[in-house]
């Protein structure tokens, strides 16, 4: 794989995995595992690129690193580096490493290089050369988030629904097809600041840039997907965090109740789902709501519900066929003291929910006050919202 930037190698890295997204929608997760497995192929291959580059430039440029810490764990380095990406720069990144380590300040010339990639609170950029690595990262952890459709549309924007989900529509040979024009099915995204915290020992000190990174990302990448599938499973309402998929109002007669935990309930689901919504949807509830029912039949004597180990050992839980994603960590468990009207499952085919974002990442450091705690910030501009909620059928606790 060829590539002139980090620029053209983001931008094949997310036709990569629209395609995969696309595919994996389409019910051919063959296809998309193959779309994914090229993905890691231009991941290792820009690491070779980074690293070669990187080498070329010291050997022209840079003298060369006696050690990596200096006095009082500050990491130290050659002359400037002259990359074009001035925050992907091994300058950069050590300048950076240094600020959340021992709270060094950012050389002056890195900061304001370029505006629109702050979020206002923001006292440094996140290097550009570990965002891949975050977004990597965040696709790969949770239940939720990597079933949903990433996007990362400009803020403000009306961005037809078509554009999202395209429909394909057939002609007879030799003719052409009118052009379809949406003029009320938009969705525009906001721009939300997600934040979290996260603390660091002394030992970070002694790390390697390379140690630092791999633990930052790990930190980072973990601590914003719990947040943002929270409120991708949420009734939040869109008006200052990510609109929540249990915010939606389910089309009429996909809001169903239950008193119980039955087979006949489950069936009643299915028939309430549309039949053109009918692959890609899953259900997704706790997983003690789901082992309630384990050891339940239908008619003919068959379990209703399976639990298979595929690769490794994992458990691969289905409900009448249909695969069952375990969300204990945002929805509540069936119980019968649960309350009347909340929500405990429910079907949906998560690829209907965008989550946008512009990847302006930064970080912020501070102390607090009161405990004098040196606290980090990590700071992402997102928003996310359902943008066809068709496949979305509720069942909730009646008393």
């Amino acid at each position: 794989m060829k590539f002139k930037n980090y620029k053209e190698y983001q931008d094949l890295r997310k036709a990569l995995i629209d395609e995969a997204n696309t595919l994996l929608s389409g019910g051919k997760v063959d296809e998309s595992n193959t779309k994914q497995d090229e993905v890691k192929l231009l991941d290792t291959a820009w690491d070779d690129f980074a690293k070669a580059q990187a080498n070329l430039n010291a050997l022209n440029n840079v003298k060369p690193v006696i050690q990596l810490f200096g006095k009082g764990g500050t990491l130290t380095m050659g002359e400037e580096s002259t990359q074009e990406d001035i925050h992907g720069s091994k300058e950069y990144r050590i300048a950076f490493a240094n600020y959340i380590a021992t709270g060094k300040s950012i050389p002056t010339k890195f900061l304001n290089v370029d505006e629109s990639t702050t979020t206002g609170d923001v006292s440094s950029v996140i290097p550009t050369t570990i965002i891949p690595r975050l977004v990597e990262a965040m696709e790969k952890i949770g239940m939720i988030y990597p079933l949903v459709t990433q996007t990362n549309y400009k803020t403000g924007v009306n961005i037809p629904t078509s554009i999202v989900m395209p429909v394909a529509t057939r002609v007879a040979e030799g003719a052409s097809s009118d052009r379809q024009k949406k003029t009320t099915a938009f969705i525009s995204f906001s721009k939300f600041k997600l934040r979290c915290e996260i603390s660091w020992s002394m030992e970070v000190n002694e790390m390697t840039l390379g140690l630092f990174e791999t633990a930052f990302v790990r930190q980072v990448s973990d601590a914003m997907v719990k947040k943002v599938e929270s409120e991708i499973l949420s009734t939040a309402n869109g008006t200052t965090s990510c609109k929540g998929i249990l915010a939606e109002t389910p089309a009429t007669g996909q809001a169903l109740t239950a008193k119980t935990l039955t087979y006949e309930k489950l069936a009643e689901a299915e028939a309430a789902l549309p039949e053109e919504y009918e692959g890609g949807a899953v259900w997704c509830m706790s997983k003690k709501t789901f082992m309630g029912y384990i050891g339940m039949t239908d008619a003919n004597g068959q379990p209703i519900a399976r639990i298979n180990y595929g690769i490794g050992g994992k458990p691969e839980r289905t409900l009448l066929g249909r695969t069952v994603v375990p969300s204990g960590s945002y929805l509540p468990s069936f119980t019968a003291t649960l309350t009347a009207g909340t929500i405990f499952a429910f079907l949906f085919n998560f690829a209907d929910y965008v989550h946008n974002t512009i990847y302006d990442m930064g970080i912020q450091r501070k102390q607090d006050w009161d405990t004098e705690d040196m606290l980090t910030k990590a700071v992402m501009s997102d928003d996310g919202k359902v943008v066809d909620k068709g496949s979305l059928v509720t069942i909730s606790k009646i008393v």
